[in-house]
């Protein structure tokens, strides 16, 4: 059996890409463990700048918890002992990792692969893509991944789109917020690209502690973020990246970011 997660390192970026195109790369227990071991791996690798999260093919980006009645390591079965699931786990890695998220979606977005597309930073989709929870076509609701989508969607019509399980085309979701750019399929590689292009040589420190504000202000009151924004920003200050980002500013070079 071929592995049903790939990693491979491009220069500053780590891709990881689920490789299930024949089953639609629908998520089980291997894939989150190995998009969960590809986020860790570049984690702890000081030269790597940014993840692509993406799928094999191009019929879909994910389509969700694998429905198969044969299906090992389904996202829908409970183990008494471990009351986290796995894909809770996975969120949480996700938006606790130190590096920005891409989501290459070269294929359809679909309930549990919505989710994974949310809980992403960015979102790059090519323009034949569609995006839904199709969950209650079979007696379900998209659950586990409603923390993330009530984050990126609006609330009225991420309850329309729960309730009827109707899908949304890629400048829908574009209108909706749910992806960042949508280009043709054949300029999709070219347009992840230009992103990372824009990343890679901005300031691991800035990017780091930004996210970690950003998820900590966004569930906090207006109040308590003023509060937290005004000991963070003179914290920022004191690393080697801020200071080297305002000798170049001075010098007018570009700045050599070191990530401290």
């Amino acid at each position: 059996m071929s592995e049903q997660v790939l990693i491979e390192r491009h220069g500053a970026v780590q891709w990881i890409t689920i490789n299930r195109p024949d089953r639609r790369n629908a998520i089980n227990e291997a894939v989150i463990e190995g998009i969960a071991d590809g986020i860790r791996q570049a984690g702890a690798d000081g030269a790597i700048r940014a993840i692509v999260l993406t799928g094999a093919g191009d019929r879909a980006f994910c389509a969700g918890g694998d429905l198969s009645p044969t299906a090992d390591g389904a996202p829908f079965t409970v183990d008494p002992s471990q009351p986290r699931n796995y894909v809770v786990n996975l969120f949480k890695l996700m938006e606790e990792c130190d590096l920005p998220i891409i989501a290459r979606v070269n294929g359809h977005a679909l309930a549990g692969g919505l989710g994974l597309l949310c809980a992403c930073d960015l979102a790059v989709a090519a323009d034949n893509v569609t995006f839904g929870t199709p969950e209650t076509k079979i007696g379900l609701f998209p659950m586990m991944i409603m923390p993330h989508l009530m984050r990126v969607i609006p609330a009225r019509r991420l309850m329309e789109l729960c309730i009827t399980g109707e899908v949304l085309n890629a400048q829908e979701a574009l209108t909706a917020g749910l992806v960042n750019h949508v280009v043709p399929a054949a300029e999709l590689d070219a347009k992840v690209e230009w992103l990372l292009a824009r990343i890679v040589d901005r300031s691991p420190t800035g990017i780091r502690l930004g996210k970690i504000g950003f998820h900590a202000m966004r569930d906090m009151t207006i109040r308590a973020g003023w509060e937290y924004a005004q000991i963070m920003l003179p914290m920022m200050a004191q690393t080697q990246d801020v200071r080297e980002g305002m000798r170049s500013f001075a010098g007018k070079r570009a700045p050599k970011f070191t990530g401290k």
